[in-house]
């Protein structure tokens, strides 16, 4: 066979395992749409239909009303706790990044081992000692406990990927920067950042997804329906006696759509500050 032959029908295999691959990936989404716009007498006959017979968005109106499920309260409960969160994370992530990368100080070794052993112990071992210095401060069903408790879960991993970000920054470019005489917080911000911009987005969106589909430290640090995030209220949507599918659909749907939007967006935040790096080298 000749090679420009091999090399088409290694490209129709690769398009149509991506295709199948995406397909796989794409077909529970497709389900949850469709039943969301369904009937609810149609979403629950048998033998189910997989097209509707009759489209209906009444689910998506519904979710709306706050008699139904005060959904604007738990997106901003999310959202207030997620951006918080990860833009804390990310600010500490910068500093102690920095710190153990560019700088020298005794124990630095020990300490950069240690975020190794950070991924040997599951999250659930925290729960006890965060609800212990929780309840003693007085955040105990608070938005800001739980804000406490996604720095406490994303902090390693930001410090982490950064420091590793950071070393692939010469020195250089740092040591021209003090030349021309700034101090150690100032090259962070002009000279570090700027270059480190789609790290630090990865992280940021990395962060903010943790904190926006946490279930276990929500359901346990808040108790009361006006400080619940989307994820307890979609379980307490689930949990009620009128089962009404699309309406469950619906919500997961639209909860979903926050984190594509910031997943797209730190697709063009990394691409722009690639190419623009790529200009000015």
């Amino acid at each position: 066979m000749p090679a420009v032959n091999k090399k088409i029908l290694k490209n129709i295999l690769f398009y149509v395992g991506l295709i199948v691959f995406l397909a796989a990936i794409l077909f529970p989404f497709l389900i949850m749409f469709v039943v969301s716009i369904k009937t609810t007498n149609e979403a629950i006959q048998f033998p189910p239909t997989f097209l509707p017979k009759n489209i209906t968005f009444e689910h998506y109106k519904s979710i709306f009303n706050p008699r139904i499920f005060p959904f604007l309260t738990y997106f901003k409960n999310s959202m207030y706790v997620s951006v918080l969160s990860s833009f804390i994370s990310v600010a500490l992530g910068i500093l102690g990044g920095y710190s153990l990368s560019k700088l020298k100080f005794m124990g630095k070794t020990v300490i950069n081992n240690g975020f190794y052993l950070v991924y040997m112990f599951s999250g659930i071992l925290l729960v006890v000692p965060l609800f212990k210095i929780i309840s003693a401060i007085g955040l105990y069903n608070h938005r800001e406990a739980l804000i406490i408790t996604m720095i406490v879960q994303t902090l390693p991993t930001s410090i982490y990927m950064l420091k590793s970000y950071f070393d692939t920054i010469p020195v250089e470019i740092e040591e021209a920067g003090r030349i021309d005489g700034l101090n150690r917080l100032q090259v962070i911000t002009y000279i570090i950042i700027p270059l480190s911009l789609s790290g630090i987005v990865s992280v940021f969106v990395y962060a903010f997804m943790v904190a926006w589909n946490d279930f276990l430290f929500a359901s346990i640090f808040l108790s009361s329906s006006d400080m619940f995030t989307l994820s307890i209220g979609l379980n307490s949507l689930f949990n009620r006696p009128d089962y009404i599918w699309g309406r469950m659909m619906a919500s997961a749907i639209v909860t979903s759509i926050p984190v594509v939007l910031m997943y797209g967006a730190s697709e063009l935040l990394m691409r722009k500050g690639a190419t623009e790096g790529g200009v000015k080298g």
